[in-house]
């Protein structure tokens, strides 16, 4: 038996296993490409095997498919999950997908923690986004929680809520991109070499982001901080007010908020 197992190993399952596995080597990996979750399994030191051995032994099941491929994973595992008599729990990732959902197509009354993870849980730096079914047990939720606590903040947040969440905290790292690659060319731009000013600008965002989060500053306060009358900053800003900036990257959360509406109900 294995406490963990995960079910696809793509990026984002690939990088919440890893960081499981820095907690527990019970950790029990598969995917449709079965060389690719075996190649991980070594680095990681864990197990490999298949999407039935992962129904049937393991206590925690992360279930890493798009939620296009859910219903049909679900029911290929279905019979199995059905057959067992101890206590497992489902761990959902997909975008839209609901825990009465994930039950339903599962054709059990499964124990679900619902997650949204984003990518930067590939450097123990994630915003973790969850919310667990009424028969999940605080005890599982804590083991949960504990083995996890490597991928990043893990943060609770109510499942009507979680699509709105999932569009800042899960969407937004591209957008976040976005940015820093404007902020770099516009360094290269002004004749700085463009690896330089990427990285200038990555770590610009990333101290910016630290001391926002550390301070509890409001960021209109934060802003008008690093502005001084007359000065080059202000004249930054300004730009950015005129172009509507904070507008453009509201309605990019809208639209993606309004796609994990329509996931859920494909």
């Amino acid at each position: 038996m294995y406490n963990f197992g995960f079910i696809g190993t793509g990026n984002m399952g690939g990088a919440l296993a890893t960081a499981v596995s820095k907690t527990t080597k019970s950790v029990l990996l598969a995917d449709h490409f079965a060389e690719k979750a075996e190649e991980l399994a070594q680095k990681l030191g864990c197990g490999h095997g298949d999407n039935e051995q992962i129904a049937k032994e393991c206590k925690f099941i992360f279930l890493g498919v798009k939620p296009q491929m859910m219903a049909d994973m679900l029911g290929s595992i279905s019979e199995i999950l059905k057959n067992r008599t101890d206590d497992f729990v489902l761990v959902t990732m997909a975008a839209g997908l609901t825990i009465d959902t994930i039950r339903n197509m599962s054709g059990t009354n499964a124990r679900v923690i619902r997650i949204m993870p984003n990518t930067p849980v590939m450097v123990e730096q994630g915003e973790i986004l969850y919310c667990k079914s009424d028969n999940t047990t605080d005890e599982q939720l804590a083991q949960f929680l504990e083995n996890m606590k490597l991928a990043g903040q893990l943060t609770a947040i109510d499942e009507s809520l979680m699509d709105a969440g999932c569009s800042v905290s899960g969407c937004g790292p591209a957008f976040v991109y976005m940015f820093i690659k404007g902020l770099a060319q516009g360094g290269a731009d002004c004749g700085i070499d463009e690896k330089t000013s990427l990285t200038l600008a990555a770590q610009t965002v990333l101290g910016s982001a630290k001391l926002l989060l550390e301070s509890g500053t409001d960021p209109d306060i934060l802003i008008k901080n690093v502005c001084s009358p007359g000065g080059s900053t202000i004249e930054g800003v300004k730009s950015l007010e005129g172009d509507g900036l904070e507008s453009i990257v509201k309605k990019a959360v809208g639209a993606s908020y309004k796609r994990n509406i329509e996931l859920g109900k494909a």
